[in-house]
């Protein structure tokens, strides 16, 4: 009898049910998540979950990728669904974790659909146990978690945001709920007229679940009873297509995510200076219902942030239209709102008051320094301690201003404002330069700041990329910032760092592809050990992966033929061409149209020569000895255009620029040893080694050093642009509420 109901039930179970993907295999769509190397496709198949909030919307897979989970991993995995259950089931759930946690040491995965559905008190009561780790938690979301999520809850997740399935995927998923014998229509021959499938899933507009309902209904009613005996015939013509699915109604939800999308489109219209667009963005919120108080308080925002001091009349005319507005109402008050709206798409635009935050940023992040001296109130403390003395009264100089230093003594030089080239700001502008290079002249700045450290509330990993950063070399962090200036790829992209030494090439690989992967190859064991030491303070799915290889040709043959790279570093694999162009050969299978390559290489012959530091007899010897040496040294015998023609070989559309440092170096006796054992002693008397290095050590010398800087930038597509920012929204996502 159980059988029999269970049979029942299977054969009354929705298709879109019975076709939800069982494991990552079969699971279609969000590549950008969960392609090969990504952060949550690893953490999945190593189950190392932290609590995650799925984020897209309806018929995307967040509930799918959830079961998927629950397929894969060892732990506990428990349901509850936001709209069903509360703090009683809640309770239940944790009482029941807790015992298995304490009992047992299972974990428990808690995954809640709907999350946003629970008030604040329903979710303020999770999350002692998701800060604890008596469960994990897995939510899903419809709307923004920013805006209806715990902040306290979404600090403590990673968000991922699926999109909608592209055509592509709803094919494949199509085919395999056609093809599929077990919980599809494989058992029938299912056909269809020239363009019916194709407007199932034009109409299904990336929803999965509306897919697969419409193509249940349109295979079930395409024959006189259902089910058909194997091996049926059906023919869906275009007619039961159309019939099947529906175009979906734009609805406009005052209190949903669509609600922000709609205002953020209109503020990003204003702002793009298109009066079309806005007037467009405006009518869709009005025909909704929108209150009209809420339009002008975002307008008023825009009249300060896009507009600002270009102009300074922006504001006080949104506010006019806000104020006659509030006197007249609707319906004569749309022309208050379209004038004030038109005049902010058509006024001079400037967002330099965005400096603030700039001025926040490093009052946030930054030791307090105390208030100079000649700045202090002088009403109190001036006999005691000399508070204000020295302060220069601006009003009895000449145009009533004089120059004086006004920030704290570690800022000093430090520019927030940049005035725009439009408007009233271009007036003012001349006369802020002037002041500053006044200002500079007369006070002795000391612009040692520098930001080290990047992550989104990782503590460990600061540590790491602070260490990283302090054991750069001036020029290695000039090199590296080179190659990395203007660089953004996705955040879930893949990279690759061909010989990344102790790792310096890696700490901007990091810090830009916190949800994808950085594998690094070294060539000693000693390399691979620096780097490990203080990674392994990282959590163990952010660490690089790491590969050993003298020639780095093996290490590239062992990674897997299907990782997509968007970014590949090198530094230092071109100073010898010849095996140069063999680690080339290798790289290019996985070089491909959206791949960044930067490649750093040092010139030989383009160093200082030691000779160049020496004098009288030993300086003759030593520059008869270089002469042997860049004669025979395959790494100084090939000049630019060996290097151009090899790079416009493999990576072509990549630039060559060639950068020369020159610094002060302090030779110790190491040093000098070292260069006496790699080259010299070949080509100079054994008796001179003691001479040559106490005549080098111990000495400050003036050493300039070149390298070739090849960068290959793909131009970025708007998709790109939109890709890249799709898992981690939380800065703009604040910046528009």
């Amino acid at each position: 009898m159980d059988l029999f109901e269970s049979s029942v039930a299977k054969e009354s179970e929705p298709l879109a049910s019975r076709m939800r993907p069982r494991t990552l295999d079969e699971y279609v769509g969000q590549e950008h998540i969960l392609g090969k190397g990504r952060l949550l496709r690893r953490a999945i198949q190593l189950d190392q979950l932290s609590s995650i909030i799925f984020y897209g919307p309806p018929g995307t897979g967040k509930t799918t990728l959830a079961r998927v989970i629950a397929n894969t991993t060892k732990s506990y995995f428990s349901t509850l669904n936001a709209v069903l259950a509360g703090l009683k089931e809640l309770e239940t759930e944790i009482n029941a974790a807790r015992e298995r946690r304490s009992l047992h040491g299972i974990k428990t995965i808690l995954f809640i659909d709907e999350v946003h559905r629970w008030n604040k008190r329903q979710q303020d009561a999770l999350l002692p146990w998701v800060e604890n780790g008596t469960v994990i938690l897995i939510g899903a979301t419809t709307e923004n978690p920013y805006f209806e999520v715990n902040a306290a809850l979404v600090s403590r997740s990673r968000i991922f945001q699926l999109k909608k399935l592209v055509k592509e995927d709803l094919e494949k998923i199509a085919h395999q709920a056609l093809s599929d014998k077990e919980r599809g229509y494989g058992e029938y021959v299912v056909t269809f007229e020239s363009g019916a499938l194709e407007h199932l899933i034009d109409v299904a507009s990336g929803d999965a679940r509306s897919l697969l309902n419409a193509l249940e209904l349109a295979v079930e009613t395409s024959v006189d009873s259902f089910p058909p005996p194997s091996g049926t015939e059906i023919f869906i013509s275009k007619e039961a297509a159309e019939e099947s699915i529906q175009k979906k109604a734009v609805l406009y939800d005052k209190e949903g995510d669509y609600h922000f999308d709609v205002i953020s489109a209109f503020i990003k219209s204003i702002r793009g200076s298109d009066p079309d667009a806005t007037l467009y963005w405006l009518a869709r919120m009005v025909a909704a219902g929108e209150d009209p108080r809420f339009i002008f308080r975002r307008m008023l925002i825009s009249a300060s942030e896009d507009i600002g001091l270009a102009d300074p009349d922006a504001i006080r005319i949104v506010e006019a239209c806000a104020s006659a507005f509030d006197r007249i109402g609707l319906p004569e008050g749309r022309f208050h709102l379209t004038e004030a709206a038109l005049y902010l798409a058509t006024t001079k635009k400037s967002n330099s008051t965005l400096a603030f935050f700039d001025a926040l940023s490093d009052v946030e992040k930054e030791a307090r320094d105390d208030v100079p001296n000649h700045l202090k109130d002088d009403s109190r403390d001036k006999d005691g301690f000399g508070h204000g003395k020295g302060y220069l009264y601006p009003h009895s100089y000449k145009d009533h201003w004089v120059s004086q230093q006004y920030l704290p003594s570690s800022l000093v030089g430090k520019i927030y404002y940049r005035p725009g080239n439009l408007g009233y700001e271009q007036s003012i502008k001349e006369s802020v330069i002037e002041h500053r290079m006044s200002q500079l002249e007369s006070i002795n700045i000391d612009d040692g700041n520098e930001e080290l450290t990047w992550s989104p509330g990782d503590k460990k990993k600061d540590v790491w990329l602070s260490r990283a950063m302090s054991q750069r070399s001036g020029e290695l962090k000039r090199i590296r910032d080179a190659l990395y200036q203007d660089i953004t790829i996705p955040r879930h992209a893949n990279a690759l760092i061909v010989n990344a030494g102790t790792g310096l090439l890696i700490y901007p690989a990091l810090k830009m592809t916190p949800e994808g992967s950085v594998t690094a190859i070294v060539r000693k064991e000693e390399e691979k050990d620096a780097i490990a030491q203080i990674t392994n303070e990282l959590e163990e799915l952010l660490r690089p992966r790491i590969l050993i290889d003298e020639s780095y040709v093996n290490a590239i043959d062992s990674i897997e033929s299907d990782m997509d790279f968007s970014l590949i570093a090198a530094r230092d694999i071109l100073v010898d061409l010849e095996k140069g162009e063999a680690v080339l050969k290798k790289l290019e299978k996985f070089i491909h149209s959206k791949t960044v390559v930067l490649i750093a290489t040092s010139i030989a012959k383009r160093a200082s020569r030691v000779s160049s530091f020496l004098c009288g007899e030993l300086k003759v010897d030593a520059e008869r000895a270089e002469k042997k040496i860049y004669m025979s040294s395959k790494l100084s015998s090939w000049d630019d255009s060996d290097l151009e023609s090899l790079i416009g070989k493999y990576i072509p559309g990549a630039k060559i620029e060639y950068m020369t440092m020159r610094e002060s170096r302090h030779i110790d006796e190491k040093i000098a040893s070292s260069w006496w054992t790699k080259s010299y002693s070949k080509h100079l008397d054994a008796a001179l080694k003691d001479e040559f290095i106490s005549a080098l050590k111990d000495r400050d010398v003036p050493f300039s050093s070149t390298s070739a800087i090849i960068r290959r930038i793909p131009p970025k597509t708007h998709a790109d642009v939109n890709e890249s920012t799709l898992e981690w929204q939380s800065v703009q996502i604040k910046t528009n509420k």
